[in-house]
């Protein structure tokens, strides 16, 4: 029963002066002075100072000289006040600390793979570094080990209190929380499906939920009027730096409402969850139709931190004589372009020019880009001599440019082409120039979504098919038509990320047929994977709507985390692999053969450990061959113009075969609990300082040619082709 006797470390406090404690936690860090020992004890509340002084402690039970980091252990002691002048505010229980009188090591700890401690032991000493520099991969390796940094709890508190707001506020608007199915069928929601086969069904398969669209309408169908779940979700999509194949977003669903009622419940939601990380949003959101986005940010995720909207020029150069422009039209393009305010001074000509004009923007995709400077209410540029005085005035009337700022302006046949050029370039020079605010936050709905897109000349769902269309009367035939069709579709979207995203949904079977056909989906294929949900929506479904808010990215901005992943207790690295589990991993083949499952031979055999990964930066390719084949050093020989002989090949095969078995000799070694190791070496400087050769004169260079024309030299020929 002692842990009823026990003390939080981080609570002990001045309060607590000459009371004997209990406290339980790991070693943080120590310090011997000789006949005295310091350390840091530390538990999921905060450290407190120990001290081991034999000439004040009674019978500490084990020897303290024993302990070591990260050792898990009970001490018995008395609180007392440091003296004056010793106190550690780096500590919030820097004003007292424990003098041991028994100590129980519960638990030892091997060598550390990384440093866990966090705080320093005296005030104006400096802080341990933590493992932030540290390899991910091997922090993720020893996640347990990582879980216990301060920091890192501290992310996972703030988790908690924000997901315990969520289920305050929803409960107070009558929503009820049920959870729906893990194991359902594959339907296609736009990413693939991550699929288990079933034992007992063979040859069929489950399907883990991308999410509970299906399920939360088939709630609304079933009376549920106000549903909510903090829903688990899998999507086996291609990776990106914040996406995780397993995530949890925040799903709602309502009946017999509209678009207000979602975007005032989201609101007053989303501004509660942001309170938890200290800040406060301003009410009501901004709405900003799609086509507005795209026209004047380029996206449909823009940030508002900082303006630089865009502005359509074309009809300023209609008439134009400067023949970049004029071809531009003359095809029917468009000129945009944004105001840089206040900026002339940080982007010289040389850097425009040479540097966005000529490599910045076209790796962008646009082939370059026409700036200007406003000084002295003239516009100066290398090409402004080709514009009317008439275009040069308009121009700075429509950008409103006043003197200090930078016109940047892209021209191009394709108004899609532009948008998203300019788009990067807005980006790319708000953090060049450090225009971000980093402690504001701009909240923004965007609404009135297309509802389809085309994709390889079929129409597709710009969200998802489910999603209900501003009007109903449209023909499922007429392509074009079709594209003119707006969504009751909505994304929430916070400082170009979106954070969530939903729609008003179709409740009537007639017009969800019409969708379906619009998608290519005869009625056959139709009832074959959406029968079921058809069938329902038969039996006087409500109207209704909903909103699923992904919630390890919207933790991640309020806790300012550099990742999602630092906001998920066991995440997947950028590959979709687990360092700590090792999973995905082969399975037994009998559980294989159980399944009624053959794996393709062609494909090889996975490797027992981590997937070998691709150069730093990329994600990787996740498996790798066995052995490398001579097809495969052929190939790579033609990628790099290398002319290698049968035998040639032969050899280089071999070789990397070798490297390829000695790589997995080595990593069948067991470094569990090798401590890391650094080694010092005197270098000394043995360089003779360069000598800068004496240059040659033009005539001596050119003394052995023996013809000269005009200004040309012609030299015999010393090298000939292969």
């Amino acid at each position: 029963m002692e842990w009823k006797q026990r003390v939080y470390c981080g609570e002990v406090g001045p309060s607590h002066a000459g009371k004997d404690v209990l406290l339980m936690g790991w070693v943080d860090a120590i310090r011997d002075h000789g006949n005295v020992l310091f350390i840091h004890l530390r538990d999921v509340r905060g450290i407190v100072q120990v001290v081991f002084d034999p000439g004040q402690a009674g019978n500490t039970g084990d020897d303290a000289a024993l302990l070591r980091p990260e050792y898990a252990v009970k001490v018995r002691g008395k609180v007392r006040r440091r003296e004056k002048g010793t106190e550690n505010p780096n500590l919030s229980t820097g004003d007292v600390e424990v003098v041991a009188a028994g100590l129980d090591i519960l638990s030892r700890s091997r060598a550390l793979p990384f440093q866990i401690s966090e705080k320093a032991m005296v005030f104006g000493e400096e802080t341990p570094a933590g493992p932030e520099n540290v390899d991910e991969d091997l922090r993720l390796r020893y996640r347990y080990l990582d879980l216990r940094r301060p920091s890192v709890q501290n992310r996972f508190m703030g988790r908690y209190r924000i997901i315990r707001r969520i289920r305050e506020y929803l409960d107070e608007m009558n929503f009820v929380e049920v959870e729906t199915p893990f194991l359902t069928r594959s339907t296609p929601e736009g990413a693939r499906d991550y699929l288990v086969p079933s034992r007992i069904h063979k040859g069929r398969f489950y399907a883990l939920p991308q999410s509970p669209q299906l399920f939360k309408q088939m709630l609304m169908i079933g009376g549920m009027d106000r549903y909510f779940q903090v829903a688990r979700c899998f999507r086996d999509e291609d990776l990106r730096p914040n996406r995780q194949p397993e995530f949890t977003q925040l799903d709602l669903e309502a009946s017999f409402i509209d678009e207000e009622f979602i975007f005032e419940v989201t609101e007053e939601l989303t501004v509660r969850m942001f309170r938890e990380g200290g800040i406060d949003l301003p009410r009501p959101f901004p709405r900003m139709p799609y086509e507005t986005a795209m026209e004047q940010y380029g996206t449909d995720r823009p940030d508002l931190r900082f303006d630089m909207a865009f502005r359509d020029v074309t009809d300023v150069f209609r008439e134009t004589g400067y023949a970049v422009f004029r071809r531009v039209l003359d095809a029917g393009g468009h000129i945009k372009g944004f105001c840089l305010e206040g900026r002339a001074g940080a982007l010289s000509k040389n850097l425009l020019q040479n540097e966005y004009a000529m490599k910045i923007v076209p790796s962008f995709g646009a082939r370059g880009m026409t700036w200007m400077k406003v000084r002295g209410g003239r516009l100066e540029s290398n090409i402004v001599q080709f514009f009317s005085p008439a275009e040069q005035e308009r121009l700075k009337e429509r950008f409103a440019a006043s003197d200090g700022d930078v016109l940047m302006m892209i021209a191009d046949p394709s108004r899609d082409l532009v948008n998203r050029v300019l788009c990067s370039l807005r980006l790319h020079l708000a953090k060049r120039l450090d225009l971000i605010p980093g402690d504001r936050f701009c909240p923004v709905w965007i609404t009135d979504f297309p509802l389809f897109e085309l994709k390889d000349g079929m129409p597709s769902s710009e969200h998802h098919p489910f999603t209900m269309p501003d009007r109903v009367d449209f023909d499922p035939l007429d392509t074009d038509a079709l594209l003119r069709l707006k969504s009751r579709a909505y994304d929430l979207v916070m400082n170009g990320e979106e954070l969530g995203g939903g729609s008003i949904r179709i409740h009537d079977a007639g017009v969800q047929e019409k969708i379906f056909r619009a998608l290519g989906l005869d009625r056959k294929t139709a009832e074959a994977k959406f029968g079921f949900f058809l069938k329902a929506l038969q039996y006087g479904t409500p109207p209704h709507g909903g909103l699923a808010l992904g919630l390890d990215r919207t933790i991640a901005m309020i806790l300012k985390a550099a990742s999602i992943r630092d906001v998920i207790a066991f995440p997947k690295n950028r590959s979709a692999f687990c360092p700590l589990t090792r999973a995905p991993a082969p399975v037994d083949p009998a559980q294989m053969e159980e399944l009624g499952l053959v794996l393709d031979a062609a494909a090889g055999p996975l490797s027992a450990d981590a997937p070998r990964h691709g150069a730093e930066g990329t994600d990787g390719p996740a498996v790798g061959p066995e052995k490398i084949s001579e097809e495969q050093v052929r190939h790579v020989a033609k990628l790099a113009r290398l002319k290698l002989s049968p035998s040639e090949a032969r050899a280089y095969q071999r070789e990397l075969n070798a490297v390829l078995a000695h790589f997995e000799t080595l990593r069948e070694l067991d470094t569990e609990g090798v401590p890391p190791m650094s080694h010092v070496l005197e270098m000394n400087n043995v360089w003779r300082e360069d000598e800068p050769a004496p240059m040659e004169k033009t005539g001596d260079l050119l003394s052995n040619a023996p013809m000269k024309e005009k200004d040309y030299f012609k030299v015999p020929r010393i090298l000939e082709g292969s």
